[in-house]
């Protein structure tokens, strides 16, 4: 068995289902955490940015925050971004009164942020935030990236900073910040945002993926993960051919998040393909090319 941090392993940042006049659907969002629940994942992330945090309501968010919990026994971690600190700290004190285990937070968004500024917001926050949190780095949206050094100057400073969702893709940044953070604590865990580097980031000394396929095939990577901590790296090399051609997923459609759903929705029947993505919805030839994917 090999030692990690806690939260490794594998996350599903869960889509948000909606009915059909678009409102966040709970009961769907149950069916979907049911299978989830016993397909031998380790963590849920609520609100990601497959879960469309940033086109929901202060009150929907309030709202999922408050009827997910219940839902799952899995670890619960709240994605609280927002460019409002004041509406993050509500929805990080909704989290911790409904016994999530952790928040994650984006770095302030649509104003670019110098290093200086990064280092001060997130110190700034941590004085505030109530509990345990994780960091979500997603340059390619945000328009500043957390490098490397940043974060492990604030991991060593903060100890409810327990990790970071590096959803960068680029091995490189993923090594050099599990290189750099393991300089400073133990603890921390450094877990991939892209669902085909879960074996590079082990391999690398990191603590897992956080990947959108597992709203599809959880199963695939919990028994990744499972054949990691057994060291059956022929079965890891089987499932990392596997999950490499399920990336085509993708290149698919118009938006990621309407794709995952749609491949949610067909292959399992238990929530609308709908999202807040307008014009996202695929056509008779991209649903083929999805269901072909995943035969």
């Amino acid at each position: 068995m090999i030692s990690q941090p806690a939260f490794s392993g594998v996350w599903c940042p869960s889509v948000t289902p909606f009915t059909q006049q678009g409102q966040p659907d709970i009961d769907a969002l149950g069916r979907h955490f049911a299978r989830l629940n016993a397909s031998g994942i380790d963590t849920l992330l609520l609100m990601g940015s497959i879960g469309e945090f940033a086109s929901l309501t202060q009150q929907e968010r309030l709202l999922l925050i408050r009827e997910s919990r219940q839902l799952s026994p899995l670890s619960m971690v709240a994605n609280i971004s927002s460019t409002c600190v004041p509406d993050m700290l509500a929805l990080a004190e909704a989290a911790w009164h409904s016994g999530f285990d952790a928040v994650m937070v984006l770095p302030p968004y649509y104003y670019g942020q110098t290093p200086r500024q990064l280092l001060s917001y997130f110190r700034e926050l941590d004085k505030q935030i109530g509990g345990k949190w994780f960091a979500y780095n997603f340059p390619a949206r945000t328009g500043c990236d957390l490098t490397p050094a940043l974060v492990s100057e604030l991991a060593a400073e903060l100890p409810g900073f327990i990790g970071i969702k590096d959803t960068v893709d680029c091995l490189s940044h993923n090594r050099a910040l599990i290189e750099e953070t393991k300089k400073v604590r133990d603890d921390f865990a450094v877990l991939s945002g892209y669902d085909e580097y879960l074996v590079p980031n082990l391999l690398a000394g990191g603590a897992g993926v956080i990947s959108g396929l597992n709203n599809i095939v959880p199963e695939l990577f919990a028994a990744a993960m499972q054949a990691w901590r057994e060291q059956d790296l022929a079965a890891l090399a089987r499932i990392q051919q596997r999950i490499g051609r399920m990336m085509a997923i993708y290149a698919i459609g118009e938006d990621f998040v309407t794709t995952i759903k749609t491949a949610v929705s067909r292959r399992f029947d238990s929530m609308s393909s709908r999202s807040r993505n307008v014009g996202g919805a695929l056509n008779a030839e991209q649903c083929q090319a999805l269901d072909q994917l995943f035969e």
